[in-house]
Protein backbone atom coordinates (compact mmCIF):
# COMPACT_ATOMS: atom_id res chain seq x y z
CA UNK A 1 0.00 0.00 0.00
CA UNK A 2 1.61 3.16 -1.47
CA UNK A 3 1.48 6.05 1.43
CA UNK A 4 0.52 9.05 -1.10
CA UNK A 5 -1.72 12.30 -0.46
CA UNK A 6 -4.69 11.38 -2.44
CA UNK A 7 -7.90 13.85 -2.82
CA UNK A 8 -10.34 12.34 -0.63
CA UNK A 9 -13.42 11.73 -2.71
CA UNK A 10 -17.08 13.13 -1.25
CA UNK A 11 -18.45 10.60 1.15
CA UNK A 12 -20.79 11.15 3.96
CA UNK A 13 -20.34 9.45 7.13
CA UNK A 14 -24.24 7.77 8.05
CA UNK A 15 -26.62 9.56 9.80
CA UNK A 16 -27.11 6.16 11.51
CA UNK A 17 -23.97 7.00 13.47
CA UNK A 18 -25.00 5.99 16.91
CA UNK A 19 -23.78 3.03 19.35
CA UNK A 20 -26.02 0.74 20.26
CA UNK A 21 -26.42 -0.55 23.39
CA UNK A 22 -27.43 -4.03 24.63
CA UNK A 23 -27.50 -7.43 22.88
CA UNK A 24 -26.96 -7.98 19.32
CA UNK A 25 -23.36 -5.94 19.67
CA UNK A 26 -21.06 -8.96 18.16
CA UNK A 27 -20.43 -7.98 14.93
CA UNK A 28 -17.16 -6.89 13.39
CA UNK A 29 -15.50 -5.24 10.13
CA UNK A 30 -12.74 -6.99 8.57
CA UNK A 31 -10.75 -4.81 5.73
CA UNK A 32 -8.02 -6.57 3.97
CA UNK A 33 -4.73 -5.28 2.03
CA UNK A 34 -5.00 -4.79 -1.75
CA UNK A 35 -2.07 -2.90 -3.92
CA UNK A 36 -4.12 -0.21 -5.27
CA UNK A 37 -5.51 1.81 -2.64
CA UNK A 38 -3.10 4.00 -0.60
CA UNK A 39 -3.10 5.10 3.06
CA UNK A 40 -4.29 8.03 2.82
CA UNK A 41 -7.53 6.71 0.71
CA UNK A 42 -7.85 3.41 3.58
CA UNK A 43 -6.99 6.44 6.57
CA UNK A 44 -9.88 8.86 5.27
CA UNK A 45 -12.76 5.92 4.47
CA UNK A 46 -11.85 4.49 7.92
CA UNK A 47 -12.79 7.96 9.71
CA UNK A 48 -15.60 8.40 7.46
CA UNK A 49 -17.12 5.17 7.64
CA UNK A 50 -16.88 4.44 11.76
CA UNK A 51 -15.98 7.60 13.21
CA UNK A 52 -12.58 6.61 14.32
CA UNK A 53 -10.43 9.08 15.02
CA UNK A 54 -7.33 9.89 12.29
CA UNK A 55 -4.63 8.18 14.95
CA UNK A 56 -7.41 5.00 15.04
CA UNK A 57 -7.89 4.81 11.00
CA UNK A 58 -3.77 5.49 10.95
CA UNK A 59 -3.10 2.23 13.34
CA UNK A 60 -6.04 0.02 11.37
CA UNK A 61 -4.62 1.09 8.43
CA UNK A 62 -0.61 0.08 9.54
CA UNK A 63 -2.14 -2.99 10.42
CA UNK A 64 -3.95 -3.58 7.11
CA UNK A 65 -1.09 -2.82 5.30
CA UNK A 66 1.52 -4.96 7.33
CA UNK A 67 -0.49 -8.29 8.88
CA UNK A 68 -3.20 -8.63 5.65
CA UNK A 69 -6.34 -7.28 7.47
CA UNK A 70 -7.63 -5.18 10.61
CA UNK A 71 -10.68 -5.55 12.41
CA UNK A 72 -11.75 -2.15 12.27
CA UNK A 73 -15.18 -1.89 13.79
CA UNK A 74 -17.45 -3.63 16.34
CA UNK A 75 -21.22 -2.96 16.79
CA UNK A 76 -24.19 -4.19 15.90
CA UNK A 77 -25.09 -5.62 12.47
CA UNK A 78 -26.91 -2.93 10.74
CA UNK A 79 -23.91 -0.46 11.91
CA UNK A 80 -21.51 -2.35 10.61
CA UNK A 81 -23.07 -3.14 7.31
CA UNK A 82 -23.11 0.68 6.67
CA UNK A 83 -19.66 0.91 7.98
CA UNK A 84 -18.95 -2.15 5.43
CA UNK A 85 -20.92 -0.61 2.71
CA UNK A 86 -19.03 3.14 2.44
CA UNK A 87 -15.59 1.65 3.26
CA UNK A 88 -16.20 -0.78 0.06
CA UNK A 89 -16.81 2.31 -2.09
CA UNK A 90 -13.28 2.59 -2.31
CA UNK A 91 -12.67 -0.73 -3.78
CA UNK A 92 -11.20 -2.58 -0.79
CA UNK A 93 -12.25 -5.60 0.56
CA UNK A 94 -14.42 -5.91 3.55
CA UNK A 95 -16.28 -8.46 4.79
CA UNK A 96 -18.80 -8.00 8.21
CA UNK A 97 -19.21 -11.07 10.08
CA UNK A 98 -19.99 -12.46 14.13
CA UNK A 99 -17.30 -12.28 16.29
Amino acid sequence: MERLMAAPGTIEAPKIFEYQTGGGEHWIVTVYNNEYNTWDEVVHILMVATGCSEEEADMETWEVDNLGKSVVHHGGEEVCQTAAEIIGQIGIRVEVSEE
